[in-house]
């Protein structure tokens, strides 16, 4: 049996099956996995289609972070006859042996294989570095789809809030992250892990919702060394004005009450508050604390008229739309005395004409 390739491996066990895991070249990806499988049906293959579109963004996250990119193993199988040399030392170290003729299927990355093969295309000198690949025994398409099941089953994507908790290259979520930490309140009552909370949960809010409405408030405009400072300065602003979050404190109001009658902590309004924030942007001669201090006055009850059908159902749910947070953005806007644009006074129209008023 004629040998073509030969890897420095680990041998490992799982399930009483034999497995290696090997450092390989970036360069040497695209022998070692071949594209034709994609074109394959889905029965008849072991891996999804390609999704193009990833390609690019993963791409540029490399050539982006060229000094600190990181990527975890490929899991491939191996389709022909192979053979282990185990070094003297006899301690699953050794030399894997597969055999020219042999194919080796990806059952877990590639589209990570398929951004670095084009990102070596525009960095040359990403060729030589390597990714670790796991190679398990080919038993058949339907071993190698069963792999790809297992290893894609029980995994859960990372919520947007902890990977803005953990990102230190997005500069708005290390911005997001110290102006929460910096207000007492939305740091108390902050999840900084998930994405959705329960109805008895400790926290009132998400990391994710204030990352979010801290994009509609710098829209338009570029981050700046004053950014920080202004988002503190809104928020911290805003805190003080809600009466409701200071009862919460005074334990005047519980959590699950202010959840469940009030619209204050819902994330629609946080956005709302948002695109008001913008506006603060657009106009930095207006006095923050005068507007502001105007939130006190607000009915925020969930059965306020003002938000029936802006962002309360008929049914009593909470509407969560696009179109929600800029008709609960101009309800504020009104209330505390802000001008509106001319495609808010639009919008409010057009809202209007719908609720026959």
């Amino acid at each position: 049996m004629d040998f073509a390739y030969k890897f420095p491996v680990v041998k490992g066990k799982q399930a009483g099956r034999e497995y290696f895991i090997a450092m390989v070249p970036l360069k040497m990806l695209s022998r070692l996995f071949p594209n034709e499988e994609e074109y394959v049906l889905p029965e008849y293959r072991a891996q999804r289609k390609l999704n193009e579109s990833r390609i690019p963004v993963i791409s540029k996250y490399i050539t982006d972070n060229r000094e600190s990119y990181v990527f975890s193993a490929l899991a491939a199988s191996i389709d022909g006859q192979f053979e282990f040399h185990e070094s003297k030392d006899g301690k699953g170290t050794g030399i894997l042996e597969v055999s020219m003729d042999a194919r080796f299927l990806i059952n877990d990355g590639q589209h990570r294989k398929a951004a670095i093969l084009d990102a070596i295309e525009e960095d040359e000198s990403l060729g030589d570095e390597t990714i670790s690949v796991v190679f398990y025994e080919d038993q058949g398409l339907s071993r190698s789809q069963q792999i790809f099941t297992d290893l894609n089953k029980h995994a859960v994507k990372t919520s947007n809030s902890i990977s803005e908790l953990y990102d230190s290259r997005d500069e708005l979520a290390v911005i997001n992250r110290n102006v929460v930490g910096s207000v007492r309140f939305l740091d108390e009552f902050t999840d900084k892990e998930k994405d959705i909370l329960g109805k008895y949960s400790s926290k009132l809010f998400t990391l994710n919702t204030f990352y979010t409405a801290n994009k509609r408030i710098i829209s338009g405009t570029k981050i700046t060394e004053d950014t920080e400072d202004i988002l503190k300065n809104f928020w911290g602003t805003v805190t003080r004005h809600i009466v409701l979050w200071d009862d919460l404190v005074k334990h005047e109001i519980s959590k699950v009450d202010l959840r469940e009658n009030y619209i204050i902590t819902q994330g629609v309004v946080i956005q709302a508050l948002g695109v008001i924030g913008n506006a603060f942007i657009t106009h930095p001669e207006w006095n923050l604390d005068e507007y502001l201090s105007k939130l006190r006055d607000i009915d925020w009850r969930r059965s306020a008229p003002q938000w029936k059908l802006r962002i309360i159902r008929p049914d009593g749910k909470i509407i969560t739309s696009n179109k929600a947070i800029a008709l609960a953005a101009i309800e504020i806007k009104k209330e505390i005395g802000l001008e509106l644009l001319p495609e808010e006074e639009e919008k409010e129209r057009l809202f209007l004409e719908s609720i026959n008023i």
